[in-house]
């Protein structure tokens, strides 16, 4: 009798185990705007960064960009959930000056000029619950061109003489976003 029931505790046992196994391994599939971050100063080893920006990647596709981001309003920055921008550092955008911590960045596309936005809120998806009255710095930067079609919207940083500068870039559309110390 004591056979049979530690054998019946050892198959219990394994049946759970192989059962957790199972459950364990139900992953979700792969994003079709992958998640990144852009961060200065752009070195790996360097630990000590002055901004950075996590966001997500969505891809032309044979689509718009003015499908994509329409002009004239309030846009996330990239896909999924709004883009979030930390700094390190107190800086400036514009002539207004930010505290150091955590925002969202959302952009509204234009023709001629980008206006970038500086929100407080955060874990928002998209830009669906977007409150101006928490803007924290806007600035109206103009639009600038690449002359190779970007694909994957992207956002690199370069140091500039008074602090570092933001570029956003997509389809033929480049845009610098000054930020100074």
């Amino acid at each position: 009798m004591k056979t049979q029931t530690g054998l019946s505790t050892i198959i219990m046992a394994f049946l759970m185990l192989f059962t957790f196994n199972l459950n364990a391994q139900d992953f979700t599939g792969l994003d079709k705007s992958p998640m990144d971050a852009a961060y200065f100063p752009s070195s790996h080893k360097e630990a000590n960064k002055l901004i950075k920006v996590v966001y997500s990647r969505p891809q032309l596709k044979e689509r718009s960009l003015e499908k994509l981001a329409p002009n004239g309003k309030v846009w996330r920055t990239g896909a999924n959930e709004a883009a979030e921008i930390t700094l390190y550092k107190d800086m400036k955008l514009g002539n207004t000056l930010i505290k150091a911590g955590t925002y969202s960045l959302a952009t509204i596309p234009g023709e001629k000029e980008w206006t970038i936005i500086i929100n407080s809120d955060l874990n928002a998806w998209g830009s669906y619950s977007y409150k101006e009255a928490n803007d924290v710095a806007r600035i109206s930067v103009p639009v600038g061109s690449s002359e190779k079609t970007i694909e994957a919207f992207s956002i690199a940083f370069n140091e500039a003489k008074t602090g570092v500068d933001m570029y956003l870039g997509w389809d033929k559309v480049v845009v610098k976003v000054p930020f100074s110390l």
